[in-house]
């Protein structure tokens, strides 16, 4: 997607920099030169420039959703009760995701994409587990690059056993030298899970390697310790029921570590160690993901929401039963650089984006405020984190390109894009045989 090359001043909001850097006045404006953000300050001009005016809103950092399977867009609320991983993966892989062709991929990606885009995420980490073909890798890479938002796309093996993933390794340095050359917004990195020979085909391409870990379903075994293997190219995404030891392995190699509250407690893979806190506790600096739409939507604004009422759930138990050293409640801060700051690190992007500042890519988001659920703004980032919704969100910047204007996607065709999806999720119906039920009692042909 071509990028906006012109001047844009966003005139007159209440800033969110989270960026500690960066003194920005209670009211003020930002202005954006082509790709990045210019200035930061009270009062501030510009020839020529676009004025958006921000009276009455708030101006921040577009939001990091730092670990999405964006291919089961057509899938969504299909199991919105689910509490089995088993019997999730034997619906979305082994009977519809087997039927994915390249276009289902497409249309799939670029839903969530647009869906990310209109709740104020401009960053996503694309978890895909579905890398059937090359053709099904380049239709989703595709789609993130159509729909302008800013992506981490992570190829992984597809999860049904008729699968193979033979075709991967020996594919990285192709969609490497495609997509990881120069500053284009959508990057290729690699589902690893634990396949070691996988890691290593990665790390000789500089590629970040996401693993999905928790733990009484798989070990970090000691042949990982090799040199230059764990580092802070590394995503391990749930990190749930881990034990001490591991913890402090991953501290010591400076991974990234991102929760997903909702799918985290839909499946039941947490439990009062809470792993957003265990991470926090170990020195790490967690990030927010929305995992899967065949629950949820394309919110990261649920995800604020569940980590603020978890993680003060779990610790104020801990305190209750007598446990006097209990981490401190949560803040509304640390959900928010959560959602920003810890998703651009986790992403490899920290010098670019989760904040704004002088010099850094362009990607804001303006949010209303005259919504009767939202004001007074007595608090700006209380105010993002427990009463915002995609609902308000006026325009989302993207490396400097309006992908939302007015409350409305830009350049969008909507009702084309729900034909489009409806027959994608047709196909997969036919061919499968599966009939969704209601609350995901869903059935198989005979």
């Amino acid at each position: 997607m071509t990028q906006s090359n012109s001047r844009t001043l966003f005139k007159g909001g209440t800033i969110i920099t989270m960026d500690r850097a960066t003194a920005a006045p209670p009211v003020g404006d930002v202005l954006v030169e082509g790709d990045r953000i210019a200035a930061i300050g009270a009062n501030l001009s510009a020839a020529d420039a676009q004025v958006i005016d921000a009276a009455g809103s708030i101006v921040m950092p577009g939001l990091i959703d730092a670990h999405h399977h964006m291919w089961l867009g057509v899938m969504r609320r299909m199991m919105p009760d689910v509490d089995d991983l088993f019997a999730y993966i034997d619906v979305v892989a082994e009977t519809l995701g087997a039927h994915y062709r390249p276009l289902d991929m497409y249309l799939s990606t670029k839903l969530t994409a647009l869906a990310c885009l209109d709740a104020g995420i401009t960053t996503v980490i694309d978890a895909c587990h579905s890398s059937r073909s090359p053709e099904h890798t380049d239709a989703a890479l595709d789609a993130l690059d159509d729909s302008g938002i800013r992506a981490l796309h992570m190829v992984g093996a597809a999860m049904d056993k008729g699968a193979t993933g033979a075709h991967i390794p020996a594919d990285l340095k192709r969609l490497a030298d495609n997509w990881n050359q120069g500053d284009g917004l959508v990057r290729v990195g690699l589902f690893g899970q634990f396949n070691i020979d996988w890691w290593r085909a990665a790390r000789a391409l500089d590629m970040r390697i996401l693993t999905e870990f928790i733990g009484d379903l798989a070990t970090l075994g000691p042949a990982f310790d090799e040199p230059g293997l764990l580092g802070s190219h590394n995503i391990f995404n749930h990190c749930t029921r881990l034990p001490e030891e591991t913890w402090k392995r991953l501290a010591a190699a400076g991974v990234n570590v991102t929760v997903n509250p909702r799918s985290d407690a839909l499946f039941g893979f947490d439990d009062e160690g809470f792993a957003w806190q265990q991470a926090v506790d170990h020195g790490l600096a967690p990030a927010l993901g929305i995992d899967l739409d065949t629950a949820f939507g394309s919110d990261l604004f649920g995800e604020m929401h569940a980590l603020f009422g978890q993680q003060r759930s779990a610790m104020r138990y801990r305190r209750f039963r007598g446990e006097e050293t209990a981490p401190a409640p949560i803040s509304v801060e640390a959900v928010l650089q959560s959602a920003t700051v810890n998703g651009a690190r986790a992403a490899g992007l920290e010098d670019r984006i989760g904040r704004l500042a002088v010099g850094c890519q362009a990607d804001i988001v303006m949010v209303r405020t005259d919504d009767v659920a939202v004001f007074p703004v007595t608090d700006a980032v209380g105010t993002i984190v427990q009463a915002v919704e995609r609902s308000n969100v006026d325009t989302v910047m993207v490396a400097g390109g309006i992908r939302k204007r007015g409350g409305t996607l830009v350049g969008v065709d909507l009702p084309k894009l729900q034909a489009e999806v409806n027959g994608s999720l047709g196909h997969l119906l036919q061919a499968s045989g599966y009939r969704p039920g209601r609350s995901g009692t869903g059935t198989k042909a005979a």
